[in-house]
């Protein structure tokens, strides 16, 4: 009998800091999807220098929605829009407030994300392979925590990563203050 593996979908998926793919070198996904057939996060402390409005066209002034993120290394020319708000049955829910959206027009329309909702684009996405996400978990390279609404769209991208190597404790704590390259030290 095949055993259920526990699903990572809502949670965030941290880079230890013996993780040196420079893809995800002290990255945060949030996991927007995770099951049997593989799993599919978000880089979410990625900003870019692209403003949003130079590659969709008519986009409304959406809070969250003024730069685009860098959502991993796979499809990166497409976008994944993440909202803060309720979700309508056509969309993916991730969290309970959190949504992957699946139609921009719909986002286009005045007030579709009601009166506090926002976006965050992000370009590529992180994927896995059935089984392969578990693998490099068991090796180390990837722990969990709990994510929510906040911590995705109000806290300072920069500072995430130093914010989950706290949370993990003091013998985690240390990472915080490590440069994005080592080598520069």
């Amino acid at each position: 009998m095949e055993q259920a593996i526990e699903t990572l979908k809502g949670k965030l998926l941290i880079a230890m800091p013996m993780l040196n793919d420079p893809n995800f070198r002290q990255s945060v996904i949030l996991m927007c999807e995770h099951g049997p057939e593989g799993a599919l996060g978000l880089i979410i402390n990625r900003p870019t220098e692209v403003a949003v409005s130079t590659l969709i066209e008519d986009f409304p002034k959406l809070a969250g929605g003024e730069w685009v993120y860098a959502g991993g290394p796979v499809a990166k020319n497409g976008m994944l829009i993440l909202c803060r708000g309720d979700a309508t049955l056509e969309n993916h829910s991730v969290l309970e407030d959190v949504y992957l959206a699946k139609d921009l027009d719909e986002l286009k329309t005045p007030g579709a994300l009601g009166p506090d909702g926002e976006i965050r684009c992000c370009l590529g996405y992180a994927g896995w392979a059935p089984g392969q996400l578990e693998g490099e978990m068991s090796s180390g390279a990837w722990r969990t925590l709990p994510a929510d609404a906040a911590l995705i769209f109000d806290a300072d991208p920069t500072l995430i990563w130093p914010q989950m190597m706290r949370r993990f404790g003091p013998e985690w704590a240390f990472y915080a203050t490590m440069p994005f390259d080592p080598n520069l030290n």
